[in-house]
């Protein structure tokens, strides 16, 4: 096997395998822009993946299931939003019980669908001419739908971040709430926007893997890809782009698991499985310690916001 012949394949399942944790992280990274931490990612994920997968089962329709995905991670994240917003919970707290909750009421809602196969799933779908490109067609225009959404969804929040007037409104949501109160925006009206959008983005990630990635529904299936997300946004340091390319990243270690296997190289398969989450630390560990510990986290990030304490 030549090199190509094993590179082409593994970059392509990295694509593949990072679209879910590429949307979770932009739905993250959107929500503590606006200053609100949300570590129920794991739980959206999930109540994402058994509402699509159960719309799409019932009405024959992936789109219809995307749809209820998106539907249900937004509500599951409103929950969220009004614990800390409304209530000023503490932010962690919530989103810890956010998972579980999301844990435990996705395995009962999917009990009844576990062993039921998709009839129509999100298949691969070459994207034009794009596809015939050497070496870059294989890796990234032979995929499904939601991928390529995945790619135009980075551009378009990058460019609405930092090239539009409401996405500097959200850069300094997240920084002084307080600022843009005084200029008269509405800061609980905002992050409530911004949570649900967050949340809709998780329930898509959730949705790729039960209608996409590996069409059925299995208890837990998303195997702490949610934590990945959430460890990703730090990564990336609140960028789009960064987070595209770390998503892939993660992709790519868990991808490249299953074809050492494949290449006949002896390891426990549980250690293989338990690469992406040794990754993940290992790469916190180096953000952290080269920007020994200044990063460019949003000044308001995880702080409830008061409007009697201006």
């Amino acid at each position: 096997m030549s090199i190509q012949e094993f590179l082409i394949p593994l970059l392509a399942a990295a694509v593949i395998a990072g679209t879910p944790i590429l949307y979770a992280a932009l739905g993250e990274l959107i929500t503590e822009r606006a200053g609100i931490i949300n570590l129920g990612v794991e739980g959206i994920m999930l109540v994402g993946a058994v509402s699509g997968f159960m719309v799409a089962v019932t009405t024959g329709s992936p789109w219809l299931g995307l749809l209820a995905s998106m539907l249900a991670g937004g509500a599951v994240a409103l929950i969220h939003a009004f614990l800390t917003i409304t209530l000023r919970a503490n932010q962690v707290v919530s989103g810890l019980a956010l998972t579980i909750f999301g844990t435990g009421f996705s395995g009962y809602l999917g009990k009844s669908y576990i062993g039921i196969p998709v009839e129509n799933p999100f298949s691969v779908m070459p994207l034009g001419p794009l596809a015939d490109i050497p070496f870059v067609g294989p890796v990234f225009f032979q995929h499904d739908a939601l991928v390529y959404i995945s790619y135009a969804l980075v551009v378009v929040i990058w460019y609405y971040m930092y090239h539009t007037r409401p996405g500097l409104n959200l850069r300094a949501l997240g920084e002084n709430p307080a600022a843009m109160d005084a200029l008269g925006l509405n800061v609980f009206y905002l992050r409530y926007i911004y949570v649900a959008v967050g949340g809709a983005l998780g329930g898509i990630g959730g949705a790729y893997l039960s209608l996409a990635y590996a069409p059925s529904w299995l208890e837990n299936m998303t195997a702490g890809r949610g934590w990945i997300a959430v460890a990703l946004v730090i990564f990336a340091l609140w960028n789009p782009w960064r987070a595209l390319m770390g998503a892939y990243l993660f992709g790519g270690i868990d991808a490249l698991g299953f074809r050492l296997q494949v290449l006949g190289i002896e390891m426990s398969p549980f250690f293989l499985k338990m690469l992406p989450y040794v990754f993940t630390v290992l790469i916190l560990v180096f953000v952290v310690a080269r920007h020994k510990g200044r990063l460019s986290t949003p000044g308001a990030l995880g702080l409830s916001y008061d409007r009697e304490e201006r």
